[in-house]
């Protein structure tokens, strides 16, 4: 009876920390559209991150982690750089044309980038038949998904913006890989906290090397926008990643990987509930099938360490690319 009671507070820890990485992560989609309404994409990103990653790295100090070297300092400007600049800031900056359901569809083909490139950098097994079908497949959906408007019903996706969030995928997934090697705090909260405020100083950059910061207006800002940013921040950044690292402590990576396809089957289901995104049989058709690759590929035990990105080096709460 006493271990039956002690079980239940853990199984209801377990439903909220998959709740949370699955609803949360694939939320992020709709709240970075609603963000991006009255708010420039970079600078919001970069306020994003600055915030959140300042507030990791404050906690992870009080709590006893020591202070980061400055090689350190250099990892986590490289990988903040790929993962929140290139992967999350061309997120943001196509949700400007792309509706954030089919986003996410294309951002789940990062688990597809990462065995490519796992296998082309000689550190990864070659794909088997089945990890080869789930490639073939993945790719194969989102050229149905981004093709011409007349391909299986609905209008034409925005081709430079969907461009972008496939080369936003391609960066994160780089450097997702990259973090496996980097020289980085034995601290995750640190760690991951310099890479977001590393990150959002660099979207900062970039919003006022594009005169973002000059168009500016803040009394044209919506409460909305504030609303989601602040969502993004708390939630997004801070409580989905928390929720995430500690099922990588109490789970095997493969289940709590399971994200990577449950998230946008929830984005592409909010974006049409809430934001009257399309959803036409063509999405339709291509989500299956860019999401039965995710399975295939997310899903094998024995290659999933080409897959499944170290939480101690990246910080995939931020694709939000959340």
């Amino acid at each position: 009876m006493v271990a039956k009671q002690a079980g239940a507070p853990r199984r209801r820890t377990f439903v909220a920390a998959f709740a949370a990485v699955y609803v949360i992560w694939g939320s992020t989609y709709l709240a970075i559209r609603f963000a991006i309404e009255t708010l420039p994409p970079f600078l919001m990103a970069g306020v994003r991150f600055v915030i959140a990653g300042g507030i990791l790295y404050a906690v992870a100090r009080a709590l006893g982690a020591g202070r980061p070297q400055r090689l350190h300092w250099r990892s986590a400007a490289i990988i903040g750089g790929l993962l929140l600049l290139g992967g999350n800031g061309g997120v943001v900056w196509a949700e400007q044309t792309v509706p954030s359901g089919l986003t996410a569809l294309i951002v789940a083909i990062v688990p597809l980038w990462m065995v490519l490139l796992d296998w082309l950098r000689g550190t990864g097994s070659r794909p088997g038949l089945g990890m080869a079908v789930g490639l073939l497949l993945g790719f194969v959906g989102v050229g149905f998904l981004v093709g011409p408007g007349g391909l299986g019903g609905g209008e034409r996706i925005n081709p430079i913006g969907a461009g972008v969030v496939v080369l936003a995928s391609l960066l994160w997934a780089i450097g997702s890989l990259y973090s496996r090697k980097a020289e980085l705090p034995a601290s995750q909260t640190l760690a991951t906290g310099m890479e977001m405020f590393a990150g959002g100083v660099l979207l900062l950059a970039v919003a006022a090397g594009t005169g973002e910061l000059g168009r500016f207006d803040p009394s044209a800002v919506s409460a909305r926008s504030l609303w989601a940013l602040a969502y993004l921040i708390v939630f997004g950044a801070i409580v989905a990643f928390s929720a995430y690292v500690w099922l990588l402590q109490k789970t095997t990576p493969a289940r709590a990987a399971t994200y990577a396809y449950v998230n946008p089957v929830v984005a592409v289901a909010l974006g049409w509930a809430l934001a009257s995104e399309p959803l036409s049989p063509r999405i339709l058709v291509a989500g299956a099938m860019i999401v039965a690759a995710v399975v295939l590929i997310v899903g094998r035990p024995v290659r999933r360490r080409a897959v499944i990105p170290e939480t101690s080096r990246a910080a995939p709460a931020l694709q939000d690319a959340n």
